[in-house]
């Protein structure tokens, strides 16, 4: 996609009717700017000024729509959802978990979360799981970098589902939840464990946080889409 609204514009994914939201700002029509996560760039601000919702007094009724959201919807008529890199996902997993288990709690936990899979800004686990197989994997197929915290930094997070045999293993009694907290956020989905084909005991965690929106000064120093597993944020 490319134009006004495609990635090399603003930086997001984008999923819709570019061509006609894009022609629509050109030609000076109205464009509402719904934003259900206010995360920074400078041309939706200039859309926020410029494109009142419909039904607001003395607005002129809008045609086209760019949404803002982390959620899994899609793109209505004349319409345009951008992704915001908004969610960060920490995992945990034991030794010799399969990609594909790590993946698929993931992927499970944001599907039942009515999330989309592309606002996922990282992977985040404990340092000792940095070069583990299965989670340099996953963050590879998602095409997020994997950030790692050590011990210490976790247990100092506070999290709703601390687990003993956690700090027995690793020494924190958090992996997944206190990983996607150690930057703020709302806790979206808490600690969830994988559900193996086979029927076998869970090898893979995974918990879900909506990030706090950065300041605009900071954007300069957010990792792009596609930033290879491993590289520091």
């Amino acid at each position: 996609m490319t134009g006004l609204l495609g990635p090399g514009a603003l930086g997001l994914p984008a999923e819709g009717d570019v061509a006609a939201v894009s022609r629509a700002l050109l030609e000076g029509e109205p464009v509402v700017l719904d934003a259900e996560v206010p995360w920074p760039l400078p041309v939706l601000a200039s859309l926020a000024a410029l494109a009142p919702r419909p039904g607001v007094s003395g607005g002129t009724e809008a045609v086209c729509a760019v949404r803002v959201t982390d959620r899994a919807v899609a793109p209505g008529e004349r319409e345009v959802v951008l992704r915001p890199p908004s969610l960060a996902v920490g995992v945990g997993a034991c030794a010799g978990a399969a990609a594909e288990e790590v993946l698929g709690v993931v992927e499970g936990a944001l599907r039942e979360a009515g999330l989309s899979v592309r606002s996922v800004a990282l992977l985040a686990t404990v340092d000792t799981k940095a070069a583990e197989p299965g989670v340099v994997a996953a963050a590879a197929r998602l095409g997020v970098p994997l950030v790692t915290y050590s011990a210490g930094e976790l247990a100092a997070v506070t999290v709703p589902n601390p687990s003993d045999a956690s700090r027995a293993a690793v020494g924190t009694p958090s992996v997944a939840e206190a990983a996607a907290l150690v930057g703020g956020g709302e806790l979206l989905v808490p600690k969830t464990r994988s559900a193996p084909a086979d029927g076998g005991p869970a090898r893979a965690t995974c918990a879900v946080v909506r990030r706090p929106a950065p300041s605009p000064s900071s954007l300069q120093q957010e990792l792009p889409p596609g930033t290879p597993p491993g590289t520091p944020p």
